[in-house]
């Protein structure tokens, strides 16, 4: 697995994965449960990822529609 994206904004994150489902790339979110360590303040990022022979499409995909991977 390869990261597509990096943010803090949990809406971003669920607006990624709503546009890799429509165009049926598999994601996996990770680090959804940092905030036990952080206390629930946002600073630590989540990551997406995706498989890495999906990486050029999802990239693409994202781009079109002006998320910023933040990487």
């Amino acid at each position: 697995m390869r990261e597509l994206l990096r943010t803090t904004d949990p809406t971003v994150i669920a607006f990624a994965k709503a546009l890799l489902g429509g165009e049926d790339i598999d994601c996996f979110e990770m680090d959804v449960n940092m905030s036990v360590l952080e206390g629930s303040i946002g600073i630590l990022p989540r990551r997406l990822m995706v498989r890495t022979d999906d990486l050029y499409r999802a990239e693409r995909v994202l781009l079109d529609n002006d998320v910023d991977l933040g990487r």
